[in-house]
């Protein structure tokens, strides 16, 4: 367990159980947090839907403004202070009653949670030497996917109880995970803000080279809706795989991510060795979707054995992809504005959940095998243009960094 999971003692140690809390927490706030709002608030679906796509375009525009702010006071306490923000939105669903209320929720609880990603990479690179980021990442990766699987579990059994009592209970839970998150970080060491440089008006929306990096990362990222929405839908309407298998696949993905993640970011350490490892899963993920439309007309045990081999190709996939683009957002942001540059690669997250199901529900399920093959032949387009763009991106930071002066705040 202390080579996959476990990072050394120390901070790196303390951001783990960190984000071990506040996934605890979240696994136990997805599983439930559907049904919460239909059955118990009593909002239609389509409100909900709404509600949150609302909440995270609110997220996704926030989320650079709080990683400047990280920079500028520095992203220890801007962390603190998001994870309790986080908490206390967390702790106001509880109180929902109604659409109109619902809405400045979800958006308060987006930004929050926006922000802190932000906010946590610049303390994580505050910390942490840049040749040993993407391996730390990669631990709070399988730390991740194991607080999601307990408090999935957790969720789990609110659902089996049914109660209002036992729903709130999950949103209780979620809301302390975030109190503690904040604990565990103020026992961080802090991180002096960085030098403030003078920076294009617009900021980092200015800098093309490194928001070409982030949208080719965004479209990388529409596998995020694949596993918790595309695939239950697939097997059920377009194979004759049975029902139980999408647990089975997400069990799969949990616990080779929990295994592997860390082996599969070793040889990650530069631009060079991140822009192969995208390009790799570009391929690798094409390889996936072929395998899933198969999946399609077989007979039973066929397509549960694609099913099963697509499943195996994308959680490869996805380990690589997220390996090397860790290392980019990194390498290619400026030592002194970590957080913002991290609050718009972020966003790429946001925009592939709020999108992609609406996206890859009507490309995936309604189209069939030619949106696959479609989706498909995007991954390694997009994978093969990351070089080009990282490398624009590398040179235009290296150029900037010696006509930008150093301002006295």
């Amino acid at each position: 367990m202390t080579n996959f999971l476990v990072p050394p003692a120390g901070p790196r140690r303390l951001l783990a159980l960190a984000q071990l809390s506040n996934s605890v927490g979240d696994g136990a706030y997805y599983t439930t947090s559907a049904l919460y709002f239909t059955q118990v608030v009593g909002l239609a679906p389509a409100r909900v839907g709404l509600g949150l796509t609302v909440g995270w375009a609110v997220g996704s525009l926030v989320g650079v403004p709080l990683g400047r702010l990280a920079d500028r006071r520095g992203p220890r306490g801007t962390a603190v202070l998001l994870a309790l923000a986080t908490g206390l939105a967390v702790a106001s669903f509880t109180v929902v009653r109604g659409f109109v209320p619902f809405v400045p929720a979800a958006c308060a609880y987006a930004a929050a949670q926006s922000g802190l990603g932000a906010a946590r990479q610049a303390l994580l690179a505050g910390l942490v030497p840049a040749g040993e980021r993407t391996g730390l990442l990669a631990h709070l990766q399988a730390t991740l996917n194991a607080g999601l699987a307990v408090g999935a579990g957790l969720g789990g059994l609110a659902l089996h109880a049914g109660t209002r009592a036992a729903y709130l209970g999950v949103f209780a839970l979620d809301a302390v995970s975030f109190v503690v998150c904040a604990g565990l970080l103020t026992r961080v060491p802090a991180v002096r803000p960085g030098p403030v440089r003078k920076r294009p008006s617009g900021g980092v929306l200015r800098e093309r080279p490194y928001a070409l990096v982030a949208l080719l990362n965004t479209v990388l990222l529409l596998r995020l809706p694949l596993l918790s929405l595309v695939l239950p839908l697939w097997i059920t309407r377009r194979t004759d795989a049975p029902a139980w298998l999408v647990s089975a696949l997400f069990v799969l993905n949990t616990g080779a991510v929990m295994v592997f993640q860390v082996r599969a970011a070793r040889g990650v350490t530069g631009l060079a060795t991140a822009t192969r490892a995208v390009r790799r899963a570009g391929w690798v993920m094409l390889a996936a979707c072929v395998v899933f439309a198969l999946s399609a007309g077989a007979s039973l045990w066929v397509a549960v054995g694609f099913l099963v081999v697509g499943a195996v190709l994308q959680v490869v996939a996805e380990m690589g992809q997220s390996a090397g683009s860790w290392q980019l957002s990194f390498d290619l942001a400026p030592e002194s504005r970590v957080g913002e540059y991290q609050g718009l690669f972020g966003t790429g997250v946001t925009i592939a959940r709020t999108l992609g199901p609406l996206l890859l529900t009507a490309l995936l399920v309604e189209w069939g095998t030619p949106g696959w093959l479609l989706l498909g032949g995007a991954m390694p387009a997009a994978s093969y243009a990351m070089g080009p763009a990282a490398r624009w991106a590398a040179g235009r930071r290296a150029r900037e960094a010696v006509r930008r002066p150093v301002l006295v705040p």
